[in-house]
C-alpha cells in the first residue's frame, strides 16, 4: 500500500507538468511529513550526503571533456577519417556517420553531444551529396545514442551512483555489491561495438536497396593522413579505458584527466578553440552539470525514502513468492523502461528505477553489470523516440525537420536497436565476458 501511495503521488505531480526533479523532492517531503516519523534533520542530511560521492565527480569532468571536444574540431577530424575508410561503400557518408558517432562516443560520454558534434557536419554534407534528408537524420539520431553505451558514459556513472547504497542478496542469501564504474565501462565495449555494427548494416542495406551515392575510394595515403589528424582525439580512448584497466587511476580521476587532455588538444594542439572561448565552454558545462546534479540529489532522496520503507526488498520477496523467473522479470523490466522512456529522460529513469530493480534482479541471480548494460540500452532506445526523446529534438534542430517526420525517419534504425535490446537482454555474456576475461568480475 505504501508503494502505491508513493508512486501515485509522484505520477500525479509529474502529470501537472512539474519538472521530474522537483516532483521527486516534493513526493519525498510530502510522504515523510504526513505519514512517517522520520526527523526532518535526516532529510537535510541526506540532501547533502546524496551528492557527497567521489564517483559523482566524474560527471562534470566528462561533460567538460565532451564540450571541449565538441567545440575543438575533434569531431570534424573523426568524420574525415571515417569517410576515408568507408565512404566508397553504398551509403558511404551514412556509414561514415555511424563510424564517426561510435568514435566520438568513445571520447564524449553523451548522446546529445555526439548528435550535435557529428550531425552538424554530416547532415548538410549528406544532403549536398544527394542523400534524402530523412535518411541522414535517421542515421545520426540513432547512431548518436551510442554516446551513452560506448564508454566513457555519464549514464553508466549515474547507474553506479544510484545502486551504490542499495542492499541486495543473491539466491544463496549472500550480500552482493553494486557494479563499479570501471566494470561498467569495460562491459559496454562489446555491446557498443555490436550495436554500431548493426546500425551500420542497416544503413548499408537501405543505401544499397535505394542506390544512394558512393564516394570515390580513398587511397591508403589519404587514410593514413586522416588517421594522423584525428589520432590525438582517439588517444583519449586509450587513456581512459587503458588507465582504468591498468589501475593507474580511478574512473573519476580518468574523467578529470580527460577534461584536461581535451582542453590541451582543443586549444594548443588542434587550435580550433581560442582561450577566449574557454569561459563559454566552462559555463555551458557548469549549467549542464548543475542540472544533472540537482536531479541526482532529489533522486537520492527518493531512494532514501524507498529504502526507509523497505520497498525494494518487499518487491523482491513478492516476485520470488509468485515464481517469476529471470526471463520474465527482464521482459517486464524492458517494458517498464521503454514506457518510462516516453515520459522521462535517461538520468531520471536510472536514478528512480535502478535502486528498485537492483535488489530484485540480484535476488533472481542477474548480475548487476548485466542489469546496468540492459538499462543503458533501454535508455538509448528512449532517446530516439517521442515524446521526450532528447536525440530527436537535437537532430530536429540540426536537420530543420518536425518531430513527427523525424520519428518516421528513425524507424528502421530504431527497430534494429529493439532487436539488439532483445539480444543483450537474454545473452548476458555480451556484457559480462570482457570484464570477466580481464579479471574485473
Amino acid at each position: 500500500m505504501t508503494s502505491f501511495i508513493i508512486f501515485g503521488l509522484l505520477i500525479a505531480l509529474m502529470l501537472t507538468g512539474m519538472p521530474i526533479s522537483i516532483a521527486l523532492g516534493l513526493t519525498v517531503l510530502t510522504f515523510i511529513y504526513t505519514m512517517t516519523n522520520v526527523p526532518t534533520e535526516s532529510v537535510a542530511l541526506k540532501l547533502f550526503t546524496g551528492i557527497d560521492n567521489f564517483e559523482i565527480m566524474a560527471i562534470p569532468f566528462f561533460i567538460l571533456a565532451g564540450n571541449f571536444l565538441t567545440h575543438g574540431g575533434v569531431a570534424r577530424r573523426m568524420i574525415d577519417f571515417a569517410r576515408s575508410m568507408v565512404g566508397h561503400w553504398y551509403g558511404g557518408l551514412g556509414l561514415a556517420g555511424v563510424m564517426a558517432c561510435a568514435l566520438f562516443a568513445a571520447v564524449s560520454g553523451s548522446s546529445p553531444a555526439t548528435v550535435i558534434a557529428i550531425g552538424a557536419i554530416m547532415l548538410p554534407a549528406m544532403v549536398k551529396q544527394g542523400y534524402p534528408k530523412r535518411f541522414g537524420a535517421g542515421v545520426i539520431t540513432t547512431s548518436g545514442a551510442l554516446g551513452i553505451l560506448i564508454p566513457p558514459s555519464i549514464v553508466m556513472v549515474i547507474y553506479c551512483v544510484a545502486t551504490g547504497g542499495s542492499i541486495a542478496l543473491d539466491p544463496a542469501g549472500h550480500r552482493v555489491s553494486s557494479a563499479s564504474v570501471g566494470q561498467m565501462f569495460i562491459a559496454g565495449v562489446i555491446p557498443g561495438l555490436m550495436l554500431a555494427t548493426l546500425l551500420g548494416v542497416t544503413t548499408f542495406y537501405r543505401a544499397w536497396r535505394n542506390d544512394y551515392p558512393r564516394l570515390p575510394r580513398a587511397s591508403w595515403g589519404e587514410r593514413i593522413a586522416a588517421f594522423r589528424k584525428c589520432v590525438w582525439g582517439l588517444l583519449l580512448i586509450l587513456i581512459v579505458l587503458g588507465g582504468i584497466y591498468a589501475g593507474i587511476f580511478t574512473p573519476t580521476e580518468a574523467a578529470a584527466i580527460s577534461a584536461v587532455y581535451a582542453f590541451v588538444i582543443a586549444v594548443f594542439v588542434y587550435r580550433d578553440m581560442s582561450l577566449k572561448d574557454v569561459p563559454r565552454v566552462l559555463l555551458g558545462s557548469a549549467n549542464m552539470s548543475a542540472m544533472i546534479l540537482y536531479i541526482i540529489t532529489n533522486a537520492v532522496l527518493f531512494s532514501f525514502l524507498m529504502a526507509n520503507e523497505n520497498i525494494p526488498q518487499q518487491i523482491a520477496t513478492w516476485i520470488s513468492s509468485i515464481g517469476v523467473d529471470w526471463i520474465i522479470f527482464l521482459l517486464v523490466v524492458n517494458v517498464l523502461l521503454l514506457i518510462a522512456g516516453n515520459v522521462m529522460e535517461p538520468s531520471s529513469i536510472v536514478l528512480i528505477m535502478a535502486p528498485i530493480l537492483f535488489p530484485v534482479a540480484v535476488k533472481l541471480g542477474i548480475h548487476p553489470v548485466h542489469l546496468g548494460i540492459l538499462m543503458v540500452v533501454n535508455m538509448e532506445v528512449g532517446m530516439c523516440h517521442p515524446p521526450v526523446g532528447l536525440n530527436l529534438y537535437v537532430a530536429s534542430g540540426i536537420a530543420k525537420m518536425g518531430i513527427t517526420e523525424l520519428t518516421i525517419a528513425v524507424w528502421p534504425w530504431l527497430l534494429t536497436m529493439l532487436i539488439f535490446l532483445g539480444i543483450v537482454t537474454y545473452v548476458p555474456e555480451l556484457s559480462l565476458w570482457l570484464p570477466r576475461a580481464l579479471g574485473m568480475l
